[in-house]
């Protein structure tokens, strides 16, 4: 597979590459490693709530309320 950037994407890669002490080939392959990673995680999570769903797994509108709410001042 390739990747195309603009020249001034590539020099914003260098950069960053730089700062972490790689090379801009390795870092948007890290990247796009913890993207596949993050896009598993969250297909898992997912299908766990439909899971519970379907079992008639649920909480209150109040208590999700809560949730957000504490999680929002985190």
């Amino acid at each position: 597979m390739e990747v195309h950037f603009t020249p001034e994407q590539e020099i914003q890669l260098a950069q960053i590459a730089t700062k972490e002490g790689t090379d801009a080939e390795r870092l948007v392959k890290d990247a796009a490693l913890r993207l596949l990673e993050e896009d598993a995680r969250f297909r898992a999570a997912v299908q766990q709530g439909i899971a519970q769903a379907d079992r008639g797994e649920f909480i209150e509108e109040r208590e999700m309320d809560a949730r957000l709410e504490q999680m929002l001042r985190s």
